[in-house]
């Protein structure tokens, strides 16, 4: 059975209405993501984080995968497939996909701040005083900027072993997830989905210039 590993960034969810602050100067959700985005915020004002990542987590309650993710789910019939994504929904599970590891944290775990490793799945609010059995603030399960990215050793091993490599949805700017590409084998056929794609096709790369939704009817057709 082949192996297809796909890497998804925020293009794969926003069809199904999360926005990302990649597509507004810098903003996300009206906040400027230093603000909201990096230990030195969280810092300055954690009940403005804290209550940025419960209005995001309130959000997902209100979305649904969108067909892209019915199609890679779908992939799983025929394939073995590893989904290795930049968004921190859970998109990808709610629509029955087995093997997704999540680089950038997720939306619906917390942990401790002191002790990265206590972490826990949580569906309401995180308010400030909330906090671990140690005394310690908790705070969202997100891999924020500055921080180290903890699987993404994972991800490369991942990526060398896969036999068809797909792309959906991403800048291909956001390191070190945008340098996985090049650790896939030689021979590796990869496929790159993106109505603004960051590079265009070469001997091994097929870009297919549409949304996700769009894109993945085209993928299927080319499997």
């Amino acid at each position: 059975m082949k192996h297809i590993v796909v890497l998804t960034g925020a293009g794969m969810s926003a069809e199904s209405g999360i926005k990302t602050f990649r597509d507004a100067d810098g903003l996300w959700e009206g906040h400027d993501v230093m603000e909201v985005a990096t230990p030195e915020g969280f810092k300055r004002n954690p009940e403005l984080v804290l209550n940025f990542y419960n209005e995001r987590r309130k959000q997902l309650k209100e979305v649904e995968p969108n067909q892209a993710h019915k199609d890679l789910a779908a992939l799983e019939n025929n394939y073995k497939v590893s989904i290795i994504t930049q968004n921190v929904d859970d998109l990808h599970e709610r629509t029955g996909s087995s093997n997704v590891i999540h680089l950038h944290g997720e939306l619906r775990k917390i942990r401790s701040s002191g002790y990265e490793n206590d972490i826990r799945t949580w569906s309401e609010d995180i308010h400030l005083g909330d906090t671990c059995e140690k005394g310690h603030q908790l705070r969202p399960h997100i891999v924020w900027f500055g921080e180290a990215v903890p699987m993404i050793d994972t991800a490369v091993e991942i990526c060398q072993q896969a036999d068809i490599l797909v792309i959906i949805g991403t800048s291909m700017q956001v390191y070190p997830a945008a340098g996985l590409l090049d650790f896939a084998p030689t021979q590796t056929p990869i496929y790159y989905i993106d109505p603004k794609p960051a590079i265009g096709s070469s001997g091994k790369v097929t870009v297919i210039v549409k949304s996700a939704t769009e894109g993945m009817k085209e993928l299927l057709a080319l499997l």
